[in-house]
């Protein structure tokens, strides 16, 4: 979880390649997201932060997708110097370990990934999301695929 002003310096300075501008939002509007019902998290390798996501616990009343007792996964990148090391695709494959015991109430995670994102949708995948085969379109940059990942044992 985020902490302290150093580390917000720091992840302050994260960017996204130009190739994902548009599917994810400048870091300084990202950290405008965060309350007490989302959260901050950084990816850290080593010490240094090499990316970002947000945990938002209040998803299933915004988006009428999310089952009651989910929590949604928004604004998860890795900053542009670190891409293409499999890093995203190692992050997404420890989010169940790492979410699960964190937020116990909850049984399950959303999110939504542009349609124009391919790669994004099948790292996502890779670390065990499912397609719900249903699009959302509230989005800013077209339609959506949504996908689920469960968090609770008995439905893995």
């Amino acid at each position: 979880m985020l902490k302290g002003n150093g580390e917000n310096d720091k992840v302050s300075q994260l960017r996204v390649s130009d190739n994902q501008i548009g599917f994810v939002e400048p870091i300084a509007d990202i950290l405008k997201n965060l309350s007490p019902a989302v959260h901050g998290h950084v990816i850290q390798l080593d010490k240094n932060i090499i990316g970002f996501f947000l945990i938002d616990t209040s998803y299933s009343s915004n988006y009428e997708f999310c089952e009651t007792g989910s929590i949604g996964l928004r604004s998860f990148f890795i900053d542009h110097r670190y891409q293409g090391h499999g890093f995203g695709k190692q992050v997404t494959q420890l989010l169940r370990d790492y979410l699960a015991p964190n937020y116990p109430n909850n049984h399950s995670v959303y999110l939504t990934v542009n349609c124009k994102n391919p790669a994004a949708k099948h790292c996502y995948e890779q670390g065990g999301f499912v397609d719900t085969q249903e699009l959302y379109h509230g989005g800013d940059f077209g339609p959506q695929h949504i996908l689920k990942l469960n968090l609770d044992e008995t439905q893995r």
